[in-house]
């Protein structure tokens, strides 16, 4: 645990890209293996293999191009708007929302269809982030968000309906 935290407090960059990369690839690993390995209706059916280049676009993303924007993003606006006033929380949100916010979701969803709910995550999400969280670990709690967000997001793109067959298949005796 020492080492973490010397980690992220000499190199915050190197050590906030290593846990965001880390969570972000982990949502979708963690995804492949519910839906083609614990899940899976038939046993019969033998188990998939994991979709590497997919885990390695998520790697991509999640260890360099995500936690480098968000880093320099939450430097640059906890200089310019210092403190957890709710005034002060309240123009980092719509900045948040409005400025960094559609720059990640282009980056990630690129030729998918948005999910418009998305608000009702993030909007809390963030205001906790900038009331509670210093500044040297926002990148890994939105890491941690992150993990939460796409693997809802990975669940409903791979089964629309899993999650009324899992309710229904519990139901059944």
């Amino acid at each position: 645990m020492l080492a973490v935290r010397r980690l992220f407090q000499q190199r915050p960059l190197l050590g906030n890209a290593l846990a965001y990369g880390t969570l972000f690839v982990g949502a979708e690993f963690t995804q492949q293996t519910l839906l083609n390995r614990v899940l899976v209706r038939d046993k019969e059916q033998p188990k998939q293999p994991y979709d590497t280049a997919t885990l390695g676009r998520y790697a991509v993303l999640g260890y360099t191009v995500n936690p480098t924007i968000l880093y320099y993003w939450y430097r640059w606006l906890d200089k310019r708007l210092v403190g957890t006033a709710v005034s002060t929380v309240a123009k980092k949100l719509v900045l948040d929302l409005g400025v960094i916010g559609p720059i990640n979701i282009f980056i990630f969803f690129t030729g998918q269809l948005i999910e418009s709910k998305q608000v009702y995550f993030w909007l809390p999400a963030q205001a906790v982030n900038f009331f509670l969280l210093p500044t040297r670990v926002r990148v890994l709690y939105v890491g941690a968000c992150s993990f939460l967000w796409l693997n809802l997001l990975c669940w409903i793109k791979r089964s629309p309906s899993a999650l009324k067959d899992t309710v229904s298949a519990q139901k059944t005796p």
